[in-house]
């Protein structure tokens, strides 16, 4: 089974969230299921940014659902979007 690179975008809830602990959060959801790979910060808008991350998933049917439900249910993250997904090589 192949593996496939998952870019997800976790937007907090307000603009003074703890993005360092929601990236830890993040990082310890993606561990149980994949590979971590990093995280970023972006600016979005009005002094909010957007915790980005890059992790490896097994190739499967509703491979990244699992990690996308638990990622939303981090304390301070509104919303989880899967922003890109690529075959591994």
């Amino acid at each position: 089974m192949g593996k496939v690179i998952v870019t997800a975008r976790l937007m907090p809830d307000n603009p003074n969230a703890d993005l360092d602990e929601i990236g830890k959060a993040a990082r310890e959801v993606v561990n149980k299921t994949g590979e971590f790979g990093r995280i970023e910060t972006k600016p979005i808008a009005f002094g909010l940014k957007a915790v980005i991350i890059y992790f490896i998933v097994p190739e499967k049917e509703g491979g990244t659902e699992e990690v996308e439900k638990s990622l939303s249910e981090i304390p301070h993250v509104q919303s989880v979007e899967i922003t890109d997904v690529r075959r591994a090589i």
